[in-house]
């Protein structure tokens, strides 16, 4: 009886080291997005625990896997994070350090475990995703100062910011305001309404020249303030962006696929669908132009867009965008917002939800921050980033109409759950 029972306790003790000696790191590899967050990718073969700690400077990732030979001991890194990372084995765990060039708070990263997916041939992965810290912004509305972490790579001639002098905030008219200024002076009615006229009508003059004196000051369109969150979609008022256009190609594949072109064809495949659930469906551009015009600023340009949706006063504001990234084999959807209604959040993850639910690519989630377009405006807004046009695979995927209609439709489906 002694016997058999020490067998089955070395049986099951053999058992237990076959499992705890499965998962083994085979890969570490990183990568920078364009909000200029740095992610650490380890591949392990099976899953494994792991914890993140800082020492001084140092941000520390424990797996607890073994280091594969294959594995380097340290990689270079080409981030406004850090610039390198040493892949340290510990006999039964291993430890990614990453010695940081700048400190970043607690709150500034994270790590999460992504599941195996047999579809794209994908390892179990562990991430850590870092991000710097933001640039400064008072709040005051304005917008001298373009908010730093631009969710765009620029190719368009910019103008220096400094020769924006002052802001010209244009408010959209309501019933009640069209009543009122109808006791105004003829004269005067006359004058606003050029005014009004000019700095409003974004999309009717993307293709205009611009004067040098239109430049002297930035056209700042404030909608009614009052946004619908409920109620199904029939009558909803939703603006959708495009990202980049016309002189802005926005970030380019190895084949020499643009992001403008991708994005402007899944939103007009968007528009068509919400239209026929019943919603009001505004575009910053349907055609391949700048939404300001020739030759904007970064602050012009993206304030033009912003002024679309509050010029319609619109329920919610969505702009779409691929991803890149130099490491070309990040990939997955991702879905940006900023807190300033009690509903960006939830929108941001009802959209994120649909399609990370229904594509065999990584969830990269629902993420905060300060892009232009998500914080500028008054009502909800999100901004998604539609797989990363960096990755080979990826870029195949989106490409195709299959990828850009169903893309669309669960968008859609997103949108839909959010006012149900």
């Amino acid at each position: 009886m002694r016997k058999i029972f020490l067998l089955t306790l070395l049986a099951c003790c053999m058992l237990l080291g076959a499992v705890a000696q499965a998962a083994q790191i085979t890969d570490v590899k990183w990568g920078v997005n364009k909000a200029d967050v740095l992610r650490i990718v380890v591949d392990v073969t099976d899953t494994a625990g792991y914890a993140v700690d800082m020492d001084g400077n140092t941000l520390n990732l424990t797996v607890n896997a073994d280091k594969g030979a294959q594995v380097p001991q340290s990689k270079a890194v080409k981030s406004s994070l850090a610039d390198s990372m040493k892949i340290v084995d510990k006999g039964s765990y291993t430890v990614v350090r990453v010695p940081l060039k700048q400190h970043v708070p607690g709150k500034n990263y994270k790590a999460f475990l992504l599941k195996k997916d047999p579809a794209t041939g994908r390892p179990f992965r562990v991430v850590l995703d870092v991000t710097p810290k933001q640039a400064s912004y008072s709040g005051s509305g304005a917008a001298t100062t373009v908010v730093s972490n631009r969710p765009v790579v620029s190719n368009r001639p910019t103008k220096n910011n400094s020769s924006i002098k002052k802001n010209t905030v244009i408010k959209t008219s309501t019933a009640a305001d069209k009543k009122a200024d109808k006791k105004k002076s003829s004269s005067k009615k006359k004058n606003d309404n050029k005014k009004n006229t000019a700095a409003a009508k974004t999309e009717t003059t993307v293709n205009k020249p611009v004067n040098k004196s239109d430049t002297d000051k930035l056209a700042v369109i404030k909608g009614n303030g009052r946004f619908s969150t409920s109620g199904g979609l029939d009558g909803k008022i939703i603006t959708l962006d495009a990202g980049h256009g016309g002189s802005d190609p926005g970030a380019i594949g190895s084949d020499g696929t643009k992001e403008k072109n991708i994005t402007l064809s899944i939103t007009k495949m968007l528009k068509e669908i919400l239209e026929d659930k019943g919603a009001k469906v505004y575009m910053t551009r349907t055609t391949d132009v700048d939404v300001f015009g020739p030759n904007a600023s970064d602050a012009e340009e993206l304030q033009a867009r912003v002024n679309v949706g509050e010029k319609y006063n619109s329920d919610m504001f969505v702009s779409l965008h691929i991803n890149s990234s130099v490491n070309k084999n990040i990939g997955g959807f991702s879905t940006y917002y900023y807190p300033k209604t009690d509903n960006d959040l939830r929108l941001a993850k009802n959209i994120q939800n649909k399609l990370a639910a229904n594509f065999g690519v990584d969830d990269l989630g629902v993420r905060q921050a300060n892009f232009y377009v998500i914080k500028r405006i008054s009502m909800p807004a999100v901004l998604v980033e539609m797989c990363f046009i960096s990755n080979e695979k990826e870029l195949t995927l989106m490409k195709g109409q299959w990828f850009q209609k169903k893309t669309a439709r669960l968008i859609a489906e997103g949108i839909e759950k959010y006012f149900a």
